[in-house]
């Protein structure tokens, strides 16, 4: 393990705009099996900030099984031990380095409740995020997309492959993340720069299309052969497709025996320019999370799984961002064919 001291200024400019200081108090969180050049690297660049610092490790517990837990952002490294909460409640800045991340934890309500604001940092090689340079105009951009969500009642998207989803906004919790938080009891996660809606339940319906070229984040792969699901109040009831991908993500899905895994988890779209759709194919699978693919500029994001708003709680779980999606809100389109219309993609000299 080498930590670059490139890494370490990235760090600390994120530190900076999450407003770290000295005469704060500061934890970073992280579990046996987290990434120790993150760690490392997210430890020096948090201590330089003057902030009062302290690590917490938590065992990272067995998983049971039947298969691998990948990019689930609900951690279950605390497992409710009460001394770490209460250690993070004091906290006026908790950096998260655990494996899958605090956002979905059970924990999080008591964390946030106390008013302690969480950077989680996603369990990527740290060369990923020194790519991903900070934009002045994200936060605009993403409050924007998220106040037109907020304002719609019905999201359709489609595609010339097929795709043909109606979702209905009524009651959803909508969101945005622009990788950075300097606001009491909130949560961000890095690398950000995403607009997504978790709905209510019974509200999903129609046809998603996964082509090649697309990705399957929890297996880390782009898309080889099309998957097709339909989807009827919220779950999926058919997965079509000739080759191993349809194979592979029906596998999965019933491996859990959960029904809720074949339910609507969140939906979105990518606000990041910085956002690469290559990046995947540059590393190896134990060296990405995958976070960058979520939040790609234009790019449309389809999850099953657990979903809060819905009452539905459960391990499996697919994150599917696609390409060449347009996405209307209300009739309106705000990404065609997989381009940000303007006034939420940058201005040109931005």
């Amino acid at each position: 393990m080498r930590v670059e001291a490139h890494w370490i200024r990235r760090f600390a400019e994120q530190l900076e705009l999450c407003g770290v200081h000295a005469g704060e108090t500061a934890v970073l969180l992280c579990e046996t099996g987290s990434r120790p050049e993150l760690v490392e690297t997210a430890w020096l660049a948090l201590t330089g900030t003057g902030a009062a610092c302290a690590r917490v490790v938590m065992p990272t517990p067995a998983n049971a099984g039947p298969l691998p837990i990948r990019s689930t952002g609900a951690s279950v490294a605390i497992a409710g031990h009460a001394p770490t909460i209460a250690a993070l409640q004091a906290a006026d800045f908790v950096l998260d380095c655990t494996v899958e991340g605090l956002l979905h934890s059970p924990e999080l309500g008591a964390i946030l409740g106390a008013g302690t604001r969480i950077l989680m940092i996603s369990n990527e090689h740290p060369e990923t995020f020194e790519r991903m340079h900070h934009d002045p105009s994200i936060a605009e951009r993403v409050a924007h997309g998220k106040a037109l969500m907020q304002a719609a009642s019905t999201m359709h998207v489609t595609s010339r492959f097929g795709t043909n989803l109606t979702v209905e906004l009524t009651g959803a919790f909508c969101a945005g993340s622009v990788g950075f938080t300097a606001e009491p009891g909130d949560i961000a996660h890095w690398p950000g720069g995403l607009v997504l809606a978790f709905p209510a339940a019974g509200s999903v319906n129609g046809t998603v299309v996964l082509a090649p070229g697309d990705v399957n984040l929890t297996f880390k792969e782009y898309v080889q052969s099309e998957v097709r699901l339909v989807i009827e109040d919220d779950r999926i009831t058919a997965i079509g497709g000739d080759g191993p991908d349809a194979q592979l993500f029906a596998g999965y899905l019933a491996a859990f025996g959960e029904p809720d895994a074949y339910a609507t988890s969140h939906v979105g779209w990518g606000m990041n320019t910085a956002a690469r759709w290559e990046s995947l194919a540059m590393f190896d699978k134990s060296q990405t999370n995958g976070t960058e693919l979520r939040a790609i500029a234009g790019s449309f994001l389809y999850s099953t799984g657990a979903n809060e708003v819905a009452g539905r709680f459960c391990r499996g779980h697919f994150d599917l961002p696609m390409r060449h999606c347009t996405v209307a809100l209300d009739g309106e389109v705000i990404v065609d064919h997989g381009t940000l219309v303007p006034g939420l993609a940058p201005h040109p000299l931005t």
